[in-house]
């Protein structure tokens, strides 16, 4: 399947993949909420970025690079100024990432700890509800040593389940920020 997926692309002479986009002009690259601002500072379209992500995660490990086709080529200035600010875009979507990835690591360890603070306060009052023995005591007992179990199985799934996602996508945010970007000219 994959081999299918790779023929949706071009291939440059050297054999790496083109990433192709077309567009009018560079601004159309572009968020239109930030018209004011320097290409360094702007954000990609939504789409664009999207588009870029996805294609890059269809073609994996293989080397690419993007090529911008527009109506006019911009000026050697303005095209390195295009570079660096994709370059830029997708550093910043990968600190991003690295953020959620921390945060997914905070909350992965409060719940180890609150998991491990239950399951203690559980077993020290089993051990005290012997001599008390009663009904209320061991159902209480019980839902202490329930809650001990969910929250450390939460943290366990919490941290193998999204870890993985969250590293993907940092590769991936990085492979496109040290992708090369070329400007073509649209025949016609």
């Amino acid at each position: 399947m994959k081999k299918g997926i790779l023929e949706r692309y071009e291939k440059a002479e050297d054999g790496r993949i083109i990433v192709d986009i077309a567009a009018e002009k560079i601004e159309d690259l572009y968020n239109n909420f930030d018209k004011r601002s320097n290409f360094l500072k702007k954000d990609l379209d939504e789409e664009l970025s999207d588009y870029l992500s996805e294609s890059v995660k269809e073609i994996g490990e293989k080397p690419f690079f993007i090529r911008i086709t527009l109506s006019i080529l911009p000026e050697e200035e303005k095209a390195e100024k295009v570079k660096n600010s994709f370059k830029n875009y997708f550093l910043y979507m990968k600190e991003l990432e690295i953020r959620k990835m921390a945060e997914m690591v905070r909350t992965s360890l409060i719940l180890l700890g609150v998991g491990i603070v239950i399951l203690t306060v559980s077993i020290l009052f089993n051990q005290q509800n012997e001599i008390w023995n009663s009904v209320i005591g061991s159902v209480f007992a019980e839902g202490l040593t329930v809650a001990a179990w969910v929250s450390l199985w939460e943290a366990l799934a919490t941290f193998l389940i999204q870890w993985s996602p969250h590293k993907k996508r940092i590769r991936l945010f990085e492979s496109i920020a040290q992708s090369d970007l070329l400007f073509a000219k649209e025949n016609g």
